[in-house]
């Protein structure tokens, strides 16, 4: 091992069992996955791209890949505005506070995601506490129908991945310099100006990767996709379910996936050079 540490040969035979994992555990499966995807049909006789063009040349399919990652982007949208007030006042709390917020963010994660989403049935529901509270202070007559729609499975998400969101916000802010926000106070700045032309923008990196993994997360949700539209609205995941296990349309069901997830890592990667662009990383 040398001085500034370790020798090339030496790196390469540390860095081995992670390459062997990610081959065998990624890059298969995901390689395998576009390998079905190739077959005409659902007994894997022929190899072609008749499964591509048959997504694509129905606008049905192509619909529900448009709400799937609009819904995502509600979704983000929804946790950035909940999310990151959250962690700004995480950081402006005492330090035993922080401990309870700190908490109260991370407590969801020790939950499973089917038990918060069935607690969000309970929330919602005709007889749910929304709609009990709601008559009980007699501003409703009759129940609102507020599960099994768009915007129940909107606020499920973003609660359920609101962690993604929050922890990430929270170590870009908490890294950065409090010289610089005095420096703006002793400029003359007030709190809010020093906010929007001091702490927002140097807390970019972490708030970017918050929505990167909500976007993602928020767009393969499959259980509270299902669960809170009632099967009732048609997204992506629940498409490739039906599809794999419903009808054994496997080489369809392999293409819906990859497209899928063609999709999302666009939009993660548009989003992530737009997000370096303006932190002045990329020069044009």
């Amino acid at each position: 091992m040398t001085r500034g540490g370790p020798r090339p040969a030496e790196a390469w035979q540390l860095a081995l069992p992670l390459a062997l994992f990610f081959v065998v555990f990624v890059f298969a499966p995901l390689g395998l996955l576009g390998l079905v995807s190739a077959y005409n049909e659902p007994e894997l006789r022929t190899m072609g791209l008749a499964q591509y063009a048959k997504f694509f040349g129905d606008a049905f399919n192509v619909n529900i890949l448009v709400q799937t990652l609009a819904l995502a982007l509600k979704t983000t949208l929804l946790a950035i505005a909940i999310g990151y007030p959250l962690a700004y006042l995480y950081t402006l709390a005492p330090r035993r506070l922080q401990r309870v917020l700190l908490l109260v963010i991370v407590l969801p994660l020790l939950t499973s995601a089917v038990v918060r989403t069935f607690a969000w049935i309970v929330i919602l529901g005709r007889l749910g506490i929304v709609n009990s509270a709601l008559q009980t202070l007699g501003w409703i007559d009759a129940p609102l129908t507020l599960l099994y729609t768009p915007t129940a499975v909107v606020v499920a998400l973003a609660q359920i991945e609101m962690p993604l969101m929050v922890l990430p916000v929270i170590t870009a802010l908490m890294n950065i310099d409090p010289n610089l926000t005095q420096a703006s106070a002793v400029l003359g700045a007030g709190r809010w100006r020093t906010f929007w032309a001091v702490t927002l923008p140097l807390s970019v990196p972490g708030l970017l990767a918050g929505c990167l993994l909500v976007f993602a997360a928020a767009a393969s949700a499959f259980v509270t996709q299902t669960l809170i539209g009632g099967g009732r609205h048609m997204f992506m995941p629940v498409y490739i379910y039906q599809q794999a296990i419903q009808v054994y349309n496997y080489p369809f069901a392999a293409t819906l996936a990859v497209i899928l997830l063609v999709s999302v890592l666009a939009v993660v990667t548009v989003v992530n050079v737009l997000g370096r662009r303006s932190r002045g990383f990329v020069h044009g």
